[in-house]
């Protein structure tokens, strides 16, 4: 099993529409065969900040959800709509 990571920062005054989209994401997340359990956080001293902590069965499975095109079409709209600055990510291996 591995844990990931990601990080975004909002652009100001798109925190609802993020945590929205956020929402929505989970059903694909949810349905991904390989995927465990994910949550968003949200930093208390930078509010645009967030965090998804997602876990996987396997590096090879959140990889080939990354590289879906349901996750891409996210990733596009974020770029586009909604952050600030390029997202990062870290995985971290159990």
């Amino acid at each position: 099993m591995i844990t990931v990571g990601m990080n975004y920062h909002v652009l100001e005054g798109k925190n609802q529409e993020f945590e929205e989209k956020f929402n929505a994401v989970m059903d694909a997340l949810n349905a991904a065969e390989d995927h465990t359990v994910s949550a968003l956080y949200r930093d208390i001293n930078d509010g645009q900040s967030y965090l998804i902590i997602s876990e996987w069965s396997s590096q090879d499975a959140f990889t080939a959800f990354i590289r879906s095109d349901a996750f891409k079409d996210v990733t596009n709209w974020g770029k586009e709509e909604i952050l600030s600055q390029r997202p990062s990510h870290k995985v971290y291996k159990n």
